[in-house]
């Protein structure tokens, strides 16, 4: 006689399939980074509006206003001579070199979430590292991306964290070169619940990247 599942008990396995995919992903190195920082608080987020900054020889020769409208997918964009908005589910070519600059500051400022959203990348985890410029004991989890997805396929990132999962330091090696620039993840303030590094510095302490008119709506 074939024997079949009850309802009830078939439910039951589904939901606990569930929570234990749920807290696996939650045990993840890569999520737990992500949560350090609020990720479980992005649902309540209605947009994210900053000021992007970077300095070249102890000048300021880059600032770029983003409001990232999360609900609609919108994205706006001003720079002294340029603005757009645009929906992210419809792209042109015409507003391909804006989208990217708004993934690259994006990833400077919300990194953390992005070890959740992205796919198509692999990790390593190296336990004991020292961070490349304070020389801060730390976990270095290393992301590198596929040839296939995005901008600049095939990057990596070595992400030091400390033992509260907070990025200490970064090092991006573009192409998955052996070497590549490491920066600090400093200045850390909380915006509702989201957490988020404001001042990158270099090797030599020289502020290379920050972000200023920070302001997080929430619905």
């Amino acid at each position: 006689m074939k024997k079949t599942l009850s309802p009830i008990l078939f439910s039951l396995l589904i939901l606990l399939s569930c929570e234990t995919e749920k807290k696996a992903a939650i045990n993840d190195l890569p999520m737990q980074i992500a949560h350090a920082y609020g990720f479980d608080q992005l649902d309540d987020v209605q947009s994210i509006s900053y000021t992007w900054n970077v300095r070249r020889d102890s000048a300021t020769v880059m600032v770029r206003d983003w409001e990232w409208d999360l609900v609609k997918g919108e994205v706006s964009y001003s720079d002294a001579d340029t603005s757009a908005t645009y929906l992210l589910s419809e792209k042109t070519d015409q507003i391909k070199d804006i989208d990217h600059k708004f993934i690259n500051d994006k990833y400077w400022l919300l990194y953390p979430f992005q070890l959740a959203w992205d796919k198509g990348f692999t990790t390593e985890i190296t336990e004991d590292q020292t961070s490349p410029i304070n020389s801060t004991p730390t976990t270095k989890l290393t992301v590198l991306y596929n040839n296939e997805d995005g901008y600049t396929p095939g990057d990596a990132y070595d992400v030091y964290v400390d033992e509260n999962k907070i990025i200490k330091e970064w090092v991006f090696r573009k192409g998955n070169a052996a070497e590549g620039r490491a920066f600090t993840w400093e200045n850390e303030k909380d915006f509702g619940g989201i957490k988020i590094a404001l001042d990158h510095r270099m090797q030599n302490g020289e502020k290379i990247i920050w972000f200023t008119n920070v302001e997080v709506v929430k619905k």
